[in-house]
């Protein structure tokens, strides 16, 4: 019996390249699959939103930092970035954080930071692309600002995939958050072989984009196996942990991956792909 496809492309020695929106998006969605990996074939984390901004602060950005205990953003991600250095480290997969600015903080390309004038020290979201969270940041809608921004993701993307060739693991986008839509985005548009997680715990309440899924045409896969490695993992994400599991228990679930159904892809650019072909 064939073994899963996922199965297959780690015991056939595959590079692995988890494109991680945010400093945990990667442990939270494939941590077990890592896990299993390792050893097996060479495992990068791609961490593309590592930075904040400097005041003045959105409220929904002040609203984040109150939720997990810091009030200084800069303070905060440092402590991230050290954070998925040592979990990373632990785990045995390489890092790469590639210093681009997280949502909730980015400013509109010219808007001006620490010296900004009286009605953006007043109205700070008047100088940032994603205003507040729940009316852009969490709606799936890229800005338009925001062309700058994935045109620099597409030219990391070309960088990453260069030989020995690797899968490219993104996510799906689910809970619809900018960021984890535009790496979506650059890697569908990248034309390499990738397989889209299902972003946990948000697919604990969201559910996929059936548009997504049937654009890519793609199948899902679970992945049931070191889920109890990955709690332990999640749990070193101290500064997110707690307001991502309010209760302190981590749901043990399997991950879900998609991938493309070679059979329905008819061409398109992901299709084909030899784990299903």
């Amino acid at each position: 019996m064939r073994a899963d496809p996922l199965t297959a492309v780690i015991e056939a020695g595959t590079p692995l390249v988890v494109l991680s929106p945010h400093l945990d998006d990667a442990v939270l969605s494939c941590g077990a699959l890592m896990t299993h990996a390792m050893g097996r074939t060479q495992v990068r984390v791609v961490t593309f939103f590592t930075e904040s901004g400097a005041p003045p602060y959105t409220f929904s950005g002040r609203q984040y930092l109150r939720q997990v205990g810091q009030p200084d953003a800069e303070r905060l991600y440092r402590r991230r970035r050290a954070e998925d250095r040592e979990v990373l480290g632990r785990l045995g997969a390489a890092w790469l954080h590639l210093g681009l600015v997280d949502g909730l903080f980015r400013r509109k390309s010219g808007a001006p930071g620490r010296s900004p004038g009286r009605v953006r020290r007043v109205l700070p979201e008047v100088a940032h692309v994603y205003p507040t969270y729940r009316l852009h940041i969490s709606t799936g809608r890229v800005s338009r600002h925001d062309a700058r921004t994935l045109g620099r993701m597409l030219a990391l993307l070309q960088e990453l995939a260069a030989p020995p060739r690797p899968v490219l693991l993104a996510p799906c986008g689910v809970g619809g958050h900018v960021d984890h839509v535009l790496v979506r985005t650059a890697a569908e548009l990248s034309g390499e072989p990738v397989v889209y997680y299902s972003d946990f715990p948000y697919n604990q309440r969201h559910r996929l984009d059936p548009g997504f899924v049937d654009r890519a045409s793609l199948i899902e896969v679970e992945w049931s196996r070191e889920l109890a490695a990955k709690s332990a993992l999640v749990r070193g994400y101290g500064s997110q942990a707690r307001a991502l599991f309010p209760g302190g228990r981590i749901p043990m679930v399997p991950e879900t991956y998609l991938l493309a159904d070679g059979e329905r892809a008819n061409g398109r650019p992901n299709g084909g792909a030899p784990w299903l072909s």
